[in-house]
């Protein structure tokens, strides 16, 4: 913590000009929570090409994602006995500064492992063969024990990294908003905070598309020339460079947390607009309760924790305020789920690049959703909808949310046809071994498809059959495999081409990709309703802690637990795995039907259980209505009789 003399030297710079307003506060707001959540959503637009890299199961990929919120989880409530007591703007400094490191930390285990290795058949200029079928073949797998220990330690790096994230970007969003609300004018505090609202949302959609770009370089792109690599981004051995990334956020990040060092513990007041009549009703529903925030300087830590379960448990018995959070706790499941593995999917079911499935993400998906939650607060604010239209929205956009998810369940490609794949369950690399291929020895750990002539795939072109090959003598490049026993065309032996044989459903991408993105913005129409449902249905002192409860809730039953459950269940569809010092790791083909209905009806469970609570919700509020106007009837006097003249 800084001493007095340095407090002072910061005081005395911040009131040396002014610019140190409030409103460069939230310029500097907003770029720091925009660059915040560009680092968060990194780890999500990254996160296949992770589990490629490291050889992650999606279980592993999700728990390292859903470790975001641990840190976070841990600290929010005292974010609420803080806020009032500390140095605001410092605070946020340090969070920034912390979530800077964070996204160093992530990068670091690409800077601690070794070169990617991935199977090839021709190394340098010379014919150095690998994976071809060769009739002796002395092969077998090293595994050391820095092998062992480098992949506990990568994982060790990753919880660490989104743990520090968690707890870096704690006091960032409340302290802003309290600061902003303390200090600006009652006019111009709705107007910032819906700057910054607006800055959050751009944030993920900036990840996915600053992933989009650096996933297009190669991840040893700092380790080996160009002309070292011989495979492009639509090889599925590609991994881009997904450390990159990190390393731009984490420097804007620190950028973005020099000012808050400067700025002082309190600001003068801003000054009303001359035009704005005092008398105009200002709607403060979504702002932070000042007079509650100014009773909890009165309260010491103790008697704090000792309030905070008596508020917990009055809250708990308001039955609207608890079926509110289980819906929106259901929603969150959804979008936590889905912003961690729709990348994924997109590839799996498509045959993209990790690159275009982000930029698909980045570019259509996310900003549907953000003109969804900006669109719900306008139908809101100027329709003066009452609390039952408001739930009645809810229900009529989550309805028609959930079953514009029916037809993803349908559009998407069949699992590509691979020689000794079993699609109906988990199979292993021996019934990959035919008469064709028994005589070549092949590695059990080979990973490098090629597709036969004959329009079968195969996991390398030793389980190919393959003895002989054609190689670009410039780039040392493989053109063509051949002499394959496997393949068998006209009674004799076929050629086999590098990479993956080509899907032959790209015209569902589109339609996918459309009903995907107009799900998600009629989703996203519920999520400011969400929040007034919450504060309209609490006591004016109960509001901070209301809202305060409902992220509490969001975090531990949905943003925590949501990644691993979906992980765990994409798992469920692999249908072949890759193994790594006798241990399963990432999965190299999927039942695509499979992962598609699974991940889809998922996804639409969810959407189910949040339309049938707010169809709760709505009669709840509607009986709650017709007994407030029975009883607004009977307490009025009755009308004054007429007399006769």
């Amino acid at each position: 913590m800084p001493d007095e003399r340095s407090d002072g030297f910061f005081k005395r710079l911040s009131h040396a000009g002014s610019i140190f307003t409030i409103r460069f506060f939230v310029f500097c707001q907003g770029f720091l929570q925009l660059s915040q959540l560009m680092t968060s959503g990194l780890v999500k637009s990254s996160i296949s090409t992770i589990e490629k890299r490291f050889g992650l199961s999606s279980q592993m990929a999700g728990m390292v994602v859903s470790f975001n919120e641990v840190g976070s989880t841990l600290l929010i409530a005292f974010v609420s006995y803080l806020g009032c007591r500390v140095h605001r703007p410092r605070f946020i400094g340090y969070g920034a500064v912390l979530v800077s490191m964070a996204g160093l930390v992530m990068s670091l285990p690409h800077f601690i492992s070794g070169p990617y290795e991935y199977d090839r058949s021709v190394t340098g200029s010379a014919s150095t063969t690998s994976d071809i079928c060769l009739p002796t073949r002395n092969e077998t797998e090293v595994c050391t024990e820095s092998q062992r220990k480098e992949t506990r330690v990568v994982v060790m790096l990753l919880l660490l990294g989104q743990t520090l994230l968690g707890i870096g970007g704690v006091p960032i969003q409340p302290f802003g908003i309290s600061y902003i609300d303390d200090f600006a004018s009652k006019s111009n505090s709705p107007l910032y905070i819906g700057i910054l609202f607006a800055a959050t949302t751009m944030g993920p959609a900036l990840a996915f598309i600053v992933g989009a770009a650096t996933l297009r370089y190669f991840v040893d792109i700092d380790k080996m020339s160009s002309a070292d690599i011989h495979i492009n981004n639509k090889d599925p051995r590609w991994v881009g460079a997904w450390w990159l990334g990190f390393i731009i956020s984490a420097s804007v990040v620190a950028i973005a947390s020099i000012p808050y060092f400067f700025f002082p513990k309190e600001l003068p007041r801003e000054e009303e607009l001359p035009q704005n009549s005092p008398s105009e009703p200002q709607n403060n529903d979504l702002l932070p309760a000042k007079s509650n925030q100014k009773e909890l300087k009165d309260y010491t830590l103790k008697e704090f924790l000792k309030m905070f379960p008596v508020v917990f448990m009055r809250l708990m018995k308001n039955p609207i305020l608890v079926v509110v959070i289980l819906a929106m706790v259901n929603l969150s499941g959804m979008i936590a789920g889905i912003a961690t593995f729709m990348a994924k999917l997109l590839e799996r079911q498509f045959s993209l690049t990790a690159s275009v499935a982000n930029m698909i993400l980045g570019a259509i998906n996310i900003p549907s959703g953000m003109f969804g939650i900006a669109l719900g607060g306008a139908i809101i604010k100027n329709c003066r909808l009452s609390l039952t239209q408001i739930a009645l929205m809810c229900v009529i956009s989550m309805g028609l949310c959930t079953i514009c998810d029916v037809p993803l369940f349908f559009l998407g490609c069949q699992t590509q046809e691979v020689a000794g794949l079993d699609l109906s369950g988990s199979s292993g690399i021996e019934e990959h071994v035919f008469d064709c291929n028994q005589m070549c020895k092949c590695s059990p750990s080979a990973f490098n498809p090629v597709c036969g002539v004959n329009g079968i795939e195969y996991i390398s072109p030793c389980y190919a059959g393959c003895t002989g090959l054609d190689v670009d003598s410039e780039t040392q490049r493989v053109l063509n495999y051949t002499s394959c026993n496997c393949v068998v065309v006209d009674g004799g032996y076929g050629s086999a081409s590098p990479g993956s044989c080509s899907f032959h459903c790209s015209k569902f991408l589109m339609p996918f990709v459309t009903v995907a993105s107009l799900s998600t913005f009629l989703g996203s129409l519920t999520h400011t309703p969400g929040f007034v449902l919450v504060l309209r249905n609490v006591d004016p002192e109960d509001k901070s802690f209301a809202i305060g409860l409902q992220f509490l809730m969001q975090r531990v039953l949905a943003w925590l637990p949501a990644p691993v459950v979906y992980g765990s269940l994409i798992d469920t569809s692999c249908v072949l795995w890759q193994y790594k010092c006798q241990k399963r790791t990432a999965c190299r083909y999927y039942n695509n039907v499979l992962f598609r209905h699974r991940f889809v009806g998922l996804q639409i469970l969810l959407e189910a259980s949040c339309f049938l609570l707010l169809c709760i919700i709505y009669f709840m509020l509607k009986n709650k209505e017709s007994e407030a106007r029975r009883e607004s009837i009977a307490s009025s006097p009755p009308p004054a009789q007429e007399t006769a003249a």
